[in-house]
């Protein structure tokens, strides 16, 4: 059992590129599916779904260019378990001057930094993505 699953999930996610995977495979979990979710909004992932068989999975499908490069090229996590990471609407980082992505948990959900700033809504920091 992992102290840190979204942790595991970006490590997956980071690995998977490394290797040049078509898809991975995450554990299922409703904050995870959420940050896929956001991922692909952005699109720095093809696609994501979450299977119905037991053990519950996220297949994460991987983005290419056609020259095989891969979307993400850089995949951090802010806020860990031991040191939270909270940020107001003003604080919220821009990732790469705002080519990047910032995931950030709100009290309306989890989101991206624009989406965050948009709604004027500040939060916990999850990860950021470039």
């Amino acid at each position: 059992m992992s102290m840190d699953p979204i942790s595991d999930m970006l490590t997956v996610i980071r690995n998977g590129v490394k290797a040049r995977l078509y898809s991975v495979e995450i554990p299922a979990s409703k904050v995870k599916a959420e940050i896929a979710r956001v991922m692909k909004d952005a699109g720095y992932i093809a696609d994501y779904v979450v299977t119905t068989a037991l053990p519950r999975k996220i297949v994460v499908t991987l983005k290419y260019t056609d020259k095989a490069v891969s979307a993400i090229t850089e995949l951090k996590r802010v806020s860990k378990p031991g040191l939270r990471k909270y940020a107001s609407v003003g604080q919220i980082p821009a990732v790469l001057d705002g080519m990047g992505l910032a995931v950030i948990s709100t009290s309306k959900g989890i989101m991206s930094g624009q989406e965050a700033k948009k709604a004027r809504l500040g939060g916990e920091i999850i990860c950021t993505v470039a």
